[in-house]
């Protein structure tokens, strides 16, 4: 299949997985899953074009249970009631977050809030971070002192791709890395 094939194929995913899934009549199950099947016949492709999808996905963002006849996003949620179980876990001491100058002073002054998402999404390396940030302008790393957030009663989780994930991010925490 071509690249551009799997891009088109996994940001119609993307989309329904975790944000418009009624748009197809697809049905998510409390912790986000959708059966295979239905995917296939609602999206008109191939099972193997969906495992290959699946897998060149650059970011992970998909992931089939065990049997294979269930699929889901492993993060990014804007459907509310979502719980992809994660357990609550101890990040890294520094976690980062890419965005961009014009989204800074209300950061700064606000914190890290998910918007439309259920969560904020942190990453544990810079240059994930400068990726993330990149994608709308130059990019903005900011430092997350999550040792100070477990203090003061904060959690975090983490997904099977990676992404860590917490409610908000209060500005106290935040500095500019670059």
């Amino acid at each position: 299949m071509d690249n551009q094939r799997v891009i088109n194929i996994s940001r119609k995913l993307s989309y329904h997985l975790r944000h418009g899934p009624e748009k197809i009549g697809l049905k998510l199950d409390k912790n986000g899953w959708a059966n295979v099947e239905i995917i296939l016949s609602k999206l008109h492709i191939t099972k193997t074009e969906l495992e290959e999808c699946v897998a060149k996905n650059n970011k992970q963002r998909f992931a089939f249970d065990e049997s294979r006849q269930k699929i889901r996003a492993n993060q990014g949620h804007s459907i509310k009631d979502v719980d992809l179980e994660l357990p609550t876990t101890i990040p890294p001491k520094v976690l980062y977050h890419g965005t961009v100058e014009r989204f800074l002073d209300s950061i700064m002054s606000d914190g890290l809030r998910p918007m439309s998402r259920q969560h904020v999404h942190l990453s544990d390396s810079i240059e994930t971070a400068q990726k993330v940030g990149s994608r709308r302008g130059k990019p903005i790393i900011l430092k997350v002192d999550t040792i100070g957030m477990i203090e003061d009663g904060m959690e975090f989780q983490v997904s099977s791709n990676g992404v860590w994930l917490t409610a908000h991010v209060p500005s106290k925490y935040l500095s500019k890395y670059m």
